[in-house]
């Protein structure tokens, strides 16, 4: 279960690492799209494009539904729950280390200076 869970993760980050994925999910925010009307405001190749929203699909982040030729891509963004929650962890992390750190140093007497004005 741990490694399958891994492997999404794993998917939804490389689907997310790079910036015309991270485009095309955006559009999809607005509603579905054809995959024509998808691909159009992108400067490449039909094949790239559409490796592009295979990625995506692989990760789980976008469906496809085909009536016929036309191809409707719908964004599903579920899997962005399970990128939330490993980023929280680490949120958790270092908020914890900022309260520490102010801890400390409220307990020394050190506050934040002002600067000089000339």
């Amino acid at each position: 279960m741990v490694k399958q869970s891994t492997a999404a993760l794993d998917d939804t980050f490389t689907a997310l690492a790079d910036p015309t994925r991270r485009a095309i999910l955006a559009r999809l925010a607005g509603g579905a799209v054809s995959m024509g009307d998808l691909a159009q405001p992108f400067e490449m190749s039909w094949p790239a494009i559409t490796k592009h929203v295979k990625v995506l699909e692989r990760a789980g982040l976008v469906r496809r539904e085909q009536d016929g030729r036309l191809h409707r891509i719908h964004l599903d963004a579920a899997p962005l729950r399970d990128v939330r929650d490993f980023v929280d962890n680490y949120r958790q992390f270092w908020e914890a280390g900022f309260d520490r750190l102010d801890t400390y140093l409220r307990e020394r007497g050190h506050t934040r200076r002002k600067k000089r004005q000339r």
